[in-house]
C-alpha cells in the first residue's frame, strides 16, 4: 500500500463508516449517561458491522485474525469526526478482547470474541494500578497460587469500561520482583465472585472506573499466552493499537478543522468574513497543516505495520505523540476562533474539549512516547 494515498477502496469505506455514524450512532451516543457503558450504542455498532471490522473472519465463526493496523485507524478516524463516544467505545472493545485474540486459548475466543463484536459483550483491559501508570513494569496485583489456577488480590485503576464489563483482560503479578517478567496475563468474567469496582467523574465523558480484586480465583485455562510473559501479551495488543490513538485525534481536529473553516467563513466580523482577517486565515492553515502532518505519520506507521517492518515502535510512537499533541492544539484554537459560544455544555468543541485531553495520557503519555523515540534513534545509532 501506498502510505501516503488511500485506495478507492478505502476512501470508500471510511466514507460509509462516517455515513452511519452521522445517521445512526449519534442520536444514541447522546441519549447514554456519560460515564457509563452506552449498551445501545454498543448494539448499534454491532448491528452495523462496525465492531466485526476488529475480528477479520467473526462473521464464519472464526474469530482468529487481527484487524490490520491501517483498516483500525481509517474506521477510528471516520468514527471520530462524527463521534468520539462511538470511535471510544469500539477502540476499547478492541483493547480489551485483543489479548484474548492473539493470546487466549480457542474456547476463550469463541467464548468472548463475536459477543464482542455483536455488541452484547463490554470488553476491559485492565492493566494501570494506582501506583503503576506508565511504569506498567511496577505493577502489584498479586496472583496468588491456587491449586491449579490462582487467586487475584489488588486494586486496577483508570480502567475503561469498569466496573460495568462483562469480561477483563487483567495483568497481575505472579513472580514478586521480578519486574515485567513476573507479570501474567489473565482473561476474567466481570461476574466472577470477589470482583468489584465503582465509576469514576472524569472531564472526559468515558466509562472509567476502578476494579478490586478480594482474592478472585482464575482457572489454568483462563491464562493468556504464557506464565511470567503477560507483559508480552500487554504490549502486543498496545503496539498494534498505539497508532490508531493517532488516528482518533487526527478524526477530533478533522472536526474541529471543519467546524472552524464553516464558522469563520459565516460569521461577519469587522465588516465580513472572520476568515477574511489574516490572523484568522493564517490559523486555519496551521491547524490544517498540522492535521494532515499528523495524519501523514499515522498512517505511515500504519502501514509500517501492516507490511511487517521491524523496529516499530519508535515510529508508532511518533504518529501518536505528534497526532495527539496536534489535536490539542487544533481544538484549542477552534474554541479560541469561535469565542465564547464554543464554551457552552453541549456544543460541539466544548465536546471535543473535554475529549482531546485524555489521549495526551492513556497508552503512554506525550513523555513516555518521547523516552520509546529517543530510544528508538539510539539502537539505529
Amino acid at each position: 500500500m501506498n502510505a501516503f494515498a488511500f485506495t478507492p477502496e478505502q476512501t470508500a469505506y471510511a466514507s460509509s463508516v462516517r455515513k452511519i455514524a452521522a445517521e445512526q450512532l449519534v442520536d444514541l451516543a447522546a441519549a447514554g449517561a456519560e460515564g457509563a457503558v452506552n449498551r445501545p450504542l454498543l448494539k448499534a455498532m454491532g448491528s452495523h458491522g462496525l465492531l466485526a471490522r476488529l475480528f477479520p473472519g467473526v462473521e464464519n465463526g472464526q474469530p482468529t485474525r487481527q484487524a490490520a493496523a491501517t483498516d483500525l485507524c481509517l474506521l477510528r478516524e471516520a468514527l471520530a469526526t462524527q463521534s468520539t463516544e462511538a470511535e471510544t467505545a469500539l477502540a476499547l472493545q478492541g483493547l480489551g478482547s485483543y489479548p484474548v485474540l492473539q493470546s487466549g486459548l480457542d474456547e476463550q475466543v469463541q467464548r468472548w470474541l463475536p459477543a464482542v463484536a455483536a455488541g452484547d459483550a463490554v470488553a476491559a483491559f485492565a492493566l494501570t494500578e494506582p501506583d503503576a501508570g506508565s511504569d506498567a513494569a511496577a505493577l502489584q496485583l498479586a496472583a496468588e497460587p491456587d491449586g491449579d489456577g490462582w487467586r487475584l488480590t489488588g486494586t486496577k485503576m483508570w480502567i475503561s469500561n469498569a466496573p460495568e464489563a462483562d469480561f477483563y483482560t487483567v495483568f497481575a503479578r505472579t513472580t514478586p520482583g521480578a519486574g515485567s517478567r513476573g507479570v501474567s496475563a489473565f482473561v476474567v468474567p466481570g461476574d466472577r465472585a470477589g470482583l468489584s469496582g465503582e465509576h469514576l467523574d472524569l472531564v472526559s465523558p468515558h466509562p472509567i472506573g476502578t476494579v478490586v480484586f478480594d482474592g478472585v480465583r482464575v482457572n489454568r485455562d483462563e491464562l493468556l499466552g504464557e506464565e511470567n510473559r503477560g507483559f508480552a501479551v500487554a504490549m502486543r495488543t498496545l503496539d498494534l493499537f498505539r497508532p490508531s490513538v493517532g488516528a482518533f485525534a487526527v478524526g477530533m481536529a478533522q472536526a474541529a478543522l471543519d467546524a472552524t473553516v464553516e464558522y469563520t467563513a459565516s460569521r461577519e466580523a469587522f465588516g465580513g468574513p472572520l476568515v477574511k482577517q489574516q490572523t484568522v486565515a493564517h490559523t486555519l492553515a496551521e491547524m490544517a497543516t498540522r492535521t494532515e502532518a499528523g495524519r501523514l505519520l499515522v498512517y505511515a506507521a500504519a502501514a509500517a505495520y501492516d507490511a511487517g517492518e521491524q523496529n516499530l515502535a519508535g515510529r508508532a510512537a511518533m504518529a501518536k505523540l505528534f497526532a495527539t499533541e496536534t489535536a490539542q492544539y487544533v481544538v484549542d484554537q477552534a474554541v479560541q476562533l469561535h469565542g465564547a459560544r464554543a464554551l457552552r455544555r453541549g456544543h460541539l468543541l466544548e465536546h471535543l474539549y473535554r475529549e482531546v485531553r485524555a489521549p495526551r495520557i492513556y497508552e503512554g503519555a506525550s513523555e513516555i512516547q518521547r523516552t520509546i523515540i529517543a530510544r528508538s534513534l539510539q539502537r539505529r545509532g
